[in-house]
């Protein structure tokens, strides 16, 4: 009983009025009155809030993460070219061939991929993209209709690779105006892509 009477006496109205501020100051009001009184410059900064501003990861650790991300998958690719080019020339691909190929190209890939990865965005290092796109693919497919089998074993991974990259760091108009000049070549060339 004793808690009935008192929940019913919380939600009256006498008491509800006994709740509201005796003095109604807006709260713009209530932060200048807090400004200059000083009380926020006395109080010291927490813990917390210098940890938050603080970034959790060194731009140099950002640098290496987003180049990891791009090396794997490139040095996957070459690979994966290697092996597609030797079975495209009836030749089966040995763990020593493979590797002889691997151990020298992935490096490459890596100091390649971590600098130009850092300056993607810089206007001369998406013109420099944009000629390695359209000559790697200018090369890549003169090389398929002219060259022997053995300089295209050689040559056509990287070359590949390479082309690759370069278009997967264009903008998206300088990637389709270089993809438009290749395909322009080939087609003034009268060239054909002979992949079987």
């Amino acid at each position: 009983m004793a808690k009935k009477r008192k929940d019913a006496g919380a939600s009256s109205p006498a008491n509800k009025q006994s709740q509201k501020p005796l003095v109604d100051i807006p709260e713009q009001e209530q932060w200048r009155i807090i400004r200059d009184s000083g009380i926020l410059q006395s109080v010291p900064a927490g813990e917390k809030e210098s940890e938050a501003e603080e970034p959790l990861l060194s731009p140099f650790t950002e640098e290496c993460f987003a180049a990891l991300a791009l090396i794997i998958p490139f040095s996957s690719l070459l690979l994966m070219m290697e092996i597609l080019v030797h079975y495209q020339y009836g030749r089966k691909p040995t763990l020593e061939a493979i590797t002889d190929r691997m151990i020298p190209g992935v490096p490459i890939i890596t100091v390649f991929i971590f600098y130009t990865n850092r300056y993607k965005y810089d206007r001369r290092m998406q013109m420099a993209f944009f000629v390695l796109a359209c000559t790697t693919g200018i090369r890549l497919i003169y090389m398929i209709n002219w060259a022997n089998w053995r300089d295209n074993m050689k040559m056509l991974p990287p070359l590949a690779t390479a082309w690759i990259y370069g278009i997967a760091q264009l903008n998206l108009g300088p990637s389709v105006a270089s993809l438009a000049v290749v395909g322009g070549v080939t087609w003034y060339k009268k060239w054909q892509l002979k992949f079987f």
